[in-house]
């Protein structure tokens, strides 16, 4: 029977898996497992765990002496980009608005201390970001990181749907915008606003700080700057 731990270490593998997370996955390879081990704070032994699992679910491989290596899955693509042709930016925001505070407060109440701190380091690499891309990656890691703190797998589910079809959006995936420091600075600060509201477990805070952050980027996708900053 799964523990709690491991099932949430392998709901985080399969998710950075049809994601396509760079900071677990790199093509159709997985990182090496010391890399994983250290990226989601887990001893290696529960992280072998985990691959068996997904192994045994036939969602990676292994090759002696080469890796671990994604098998090709059908992930529904071709619904995911049809949902992302007919979803705006503010139909985004709208419903970001109605989901992120609420994992924002639950967080607070049920982050570890190691989740959290984790928070701190995805905002502060995001504030030492030099690229739109570079911050996009922490930003994303920082908001998938809240979610998953969360521990409902509803509400995990809502926000990877959410997360792919924001990734889908052509929006996303423009890189030939210029970086402006004081929009992802401003950003950063709503950011750390947040993640102290988590530390501080104050459930009110927390939904307050994203809601607030939320806005923002919904002001920022209405001027048209740089609106995947979120």
């Amino acid at each position: 029977m799964r523990s709690e731990e491991q099932s949430r270490v392998v709901e985080t593998l399969r998710s950075a898996i049809s994601e396509a997370d760079i900071r677990f996955v790199t093509g159709d390879r997985l990182l090496p497992e010391r890399h994983l081990s250290a990226a989601l704070g887990i001893p290696r032994r529960l992280l072998r765990d985990a691959l068996n699992m997904l192994e045994g679910e036939g969602l990676i491989f292994r090759r002696q002496g080469q890796g671990t290596f994604v098998r090709e899955v059908n992930v529904k693509t071709t619904s995911l980009k049809s949902l992302a042709n007919r979803t705006s930016p503010h139909d985004i925001i709208e419903v970001r608005q109605q989901i992120e505070p609420i994992l924002a407060g639950l967080a607070a109440i049920r982050a570890t201390q190691v989740e959290i701190d984790q928070m701190k380091h995805f905002v502060h690499r995001a504030a030492a970001a030099d690229s739109p891309n570079d911050y996009e990656k922490w930003d994303s890691a920082f908001h998938s990181k809240i979610a998953e703190s969360v521990r409902n797998g509803m509400y995990w589910s809502i926000f990877r749907l959410m997360n792919s079809v924001r990734k889908e959006h052509h929006w996303i995936n423009s890189r030939s915008r210029v970086f402006i420091a004081g929009v992802s600075k401003e950003m950063v600060q709503q950011h750390q606003a947040i993640v102290e509201a988590i530390q501080a477990r104050n459930t009110n805070a927390a939904e307050s700080a994203m809601l607030t952050h939320i806005l923002t980027a919904g002001v920022r996708i209405h001027e048209g700057e740089h609106e995947h900053w979120a």
